[in-house]
């Protein structure tokens, strides 16, 4: 699978908005667009496998496995982001308040950090699996 490497090393080119939306209109559409898949519906919501999750669009690293827990909500959940990995945006659409995350290194929007998470970082990154891809380790 494509991917980064810890440190921020890429694998991959990151793809055009053109070509991006030509390959993946579902990526595109949550990753450039701000939108969100339906809960549920992820291919890695359930997923176990060891390894990394990275950006969909540039492969960043941005999440370890072992951060992923079932948050019941029907999006993949970390507790914890890979140091410098994600970036956290004030969002005030949909008359809500909430930290938007994006990549930190192509800006493309992957979900939202909530403060209420079970562990003991009290952190939800709660993200549309559309966004990541896993690295298996």
């Amino acid at each position: 699978m494509a991917g980064g490497v810890m440190g921020g090393r890429l694998k991959q080119k990151m793809k055009s908005d053109e070509d991006l939306k030509k390959e993946n209109p579902e990526l595109f559409k949550v990753a450039r667009e701000k939108g969100t898949e339906a809960p549920f519906s992820g291919k890695l919501l359930h997923e176990d496998s060891k390894g990394f999750y990275n950006c969909a669009v540039c492969g960043n690293n941005l999440f370890k496995s072992d951060a992923k827990f079932d948050s019941g909500t029907g999006w993949p959940s970390f507790d914890e982001a890979l140091p410098g990995a994600i970036k956290e945006v004030s969002d005030e659409s949909f008359g809500m308040v909430r930290t938007e995350t994006v990549c930190a290194n192509c800006g493309s929007h992957l979900g939202h950090v909530f403060f209420d998470g079970p562990t003991k970082t009290g952190k939800r990154y709660c993200m549309n699996s559309v966004c990541l891809e896993l690295e298996s380790r």
